[in-house]
């Protein structure tokens, strides 16, 4: 399975975070933890949503930089509706990650942030779609970024499985924030679920007492 982590080491600090994005039969999933930290050590808030809405049925989700990371969405939406507006069309998901792409490499010496972006459209039905840093843009059935990705590619790899089904893939995708923040210090808060299908757009927040345990915590 081809497969893509967000370094979660930029310019030598560790940012903090687990994000995940995984399509399913008829939709796409994409989370997040909620936890933000200064230089990889200080937790300085623990309920930032990394969840951003792009267009009706597009999110990405942010690694790195909050600013950085900000910045750069708010100039996406944009960009992504004006586009919309001249094509008098909802945007294609790969539409509104090139956008994504090219606002990243043309600021590559600036910018401290990745994204993954995931929709549904009618062209290509659920998409997954990882913008590295420096702008790199790699389609995936699912994706996980962050620091805390580290600690759960082995449960990715074993459990994945195409055309699942709605509740499998939010099995999946709980399961694997779960273990990411049990053991990530600076990944933790509440898990943020976004469900993207054909018939609309879903939000989803599990709070840490209620995500699923592996171990003593």
């Amino acid at each position: 399975m081809e497969r893509h982590l967000m370094d979660s080491q930029i310019k030598g600090v560790s940012t903090g975070t687990t994000i995940l994005a995984v399509t399913f039969n008829g939709g796409v999933i994409i989370g997040s933890d909620s936890r933000a930290s200064i230089g990889g050590y200080y937790v300085s808030s623990k309920t930032i949503n990394k969840l951003i809405q792009v267009h009706d049925r597009i999110f990405c989700c942010i690694a790195g930089s909050l600013a950085d990371a900000q910045a750069v969405t708010k100039a996406a939406k944009f960009q992504i509706s004006f586009h919309s507006i001249q094509m008098e069309s909802p945007p294609l998901v790969k539409a509104a990650a090139s956008v994504l792409k090219e606002l990243c490499y043309n600021n590559k010496e600036e910018l401290q942030a990745g994204f993954i972006t995931a929709g549904w459209d009618r062209k290509k039905g659920p998409q997954v779609y990882t913008v590295a840093l420096g702008g790199m843009l790699l389609s995936q059935p699912f994706t996980i970024g962050g620091s805390g990705s580290t600690y759960i590619y082995g449960y990715a790899d074993a459990k994945y499985k195409p055309d699942m089904s709605k509740e499998e893939c939010l099995q999946f995708a709980t399961n694997a924030l779960a273990l990411a923040m049990g053991r990530d210090n600076v990944s933790g808060g509440v898990a943020h679920l976004v469900v993207i299908t054909e018939e609309g757009v879903e939000h989803i927040v599990i709070p840490g007492d209620k995500l699923p345990k592996f171990h003593d915590e």
